[in-house]
């Protein structure tokens, strides 16, 4: 390992400020203190041609969210739905607004960020319900237009990651037609605590630790066992269920203790002969995407989501 002075930088003003344990928080607190840290790295925020804030309602609830048109969009062009990380627990369209910000910029693609429901309150499949109601409502013209569903993309951080593609393995078993393609960004695909990577890199040193994972994990899942325990943790499905997904971009950060995650996740897809394309960028840490503004790695890793995106589109 060799890390840049960026990355030192980062590292350095987090062991200096440390952040008091998640999990012993108030779940309210805790999250007022995510929004807050997260604030650091959307003070600012790209240009887009338009920003406009809306609410998705679904029979369960309303999803607030924010579409991004960047300039050099299509009007009726490709619409890539956002599904920020946070451990199912954090984060927010706010949170994560540079973010996908400088992605819209980098695809040139219309992109919907949503407010899913959070975990521990609302434990999965809630998120996982929420992102298939907006694909159904971009496919149904809740934007202004239909959108057919070969003209849809999924991305996500995280475990906004792990919501994209559960969403994605779960079209195929409702019998309906697959989205175009995905970004997945450093995602958390089972709840495997054991793995090399988590073992390297999971004590903290590099912002997330294996012990903030367990807790997640446990947010999300909740204490009901689910009849499909593999749309909540895609990385145990079976070859059959991954079969059905489109071709994915991937990508994985070298000092994250959920890199063997989408390891494993690459491997898996070879074998069942998806195609893919995962970029495993070293010496960055988890999340390092929002850093755009000191890391030139987010900036180049954002540019290659987009340049997949775009070439899968034709833009």
């Amino acid at each position: 390992m060799a890390l840049d002075a960026a990355m030192t930088a980062i590292l350095e003003r987090a062991k200096n400020n440390p952040v008091p344990s998640y999990q012993t928080m108030p779940i309210n607190e805790a999250r007022t203190t995510f929004i807050r840290l997260a604030g650091y790295w959307n003070q600012s925020p790209e240009p887009m041609a338009q920003v406009e804030d809306l609410l998705i309602q679904t029979p369960e609830c309303a999803i607030p969210a924010r579409l991004y048109t960047p300039e050099g969009a299509q009007a009726d062009g490709p619409v890539l739905i956002y599904i920020h990380g946070g451990g199912w627990t954090f984060g927010s369209v706010e949170t994560h607004d540079n973010a996908v910000r400088r992605l819209a910029v980098e695809s040139r693609i219309h992109i919907l960020s949503i407010d899913y429901r959070l975990a521990p309150e609302h434990a999965f499949p809630a998120g996982h319900t929420d992102v298939l109601e907006t694909i159904r409502f971009v496919e149904n013209g809740g934007l202004g237009r239909t959108v057919p569903a070969s003209h849809i993309a999924l991305s996500g951080d995280s475990a906004g990651a792990n919501l994209a593609l559960g969403a994605m393995m779960a079209r195929p078993l409702k019998g309906l037609p697959q989205i175009g393609t995905a970004a997945l960004l450093y995602g958390c695909y089972a709840p495997d605590h054991e793995t090399a990577s988590h073992r390297r890199f999971g004590d903290g040193s590099y912002l997330l630790s294996t012990e903030r994972m367990r807790w997640f994990w446990s947010n999300f899942l909740g204490q009901e066992s689910h009849d499909n325990p593999g749309l909540a943790a895609p990385l145990y499905a079976s070859d059959e269920d991954l079969s059905g997904l489109p071709p994915v971009y991937m990508n994985a950060a070298g000092l994250d203790p959920l890199l063997d995650d989408s390891l494993l996740l690459a491997t898996r897809l070879a074998h069942v002969g998806i195609p893919f394309r995962f970029d495993v960028i070293p010496n960055v840490v988890h999340g390092f995407m929002q850093m755009s503004a000191e890391l030139v790695q987010a900036r180049e890793a954002q540019q290659k989501a987009g340049e997949w995106l775009r070439q899968h589109f034709g833009l």
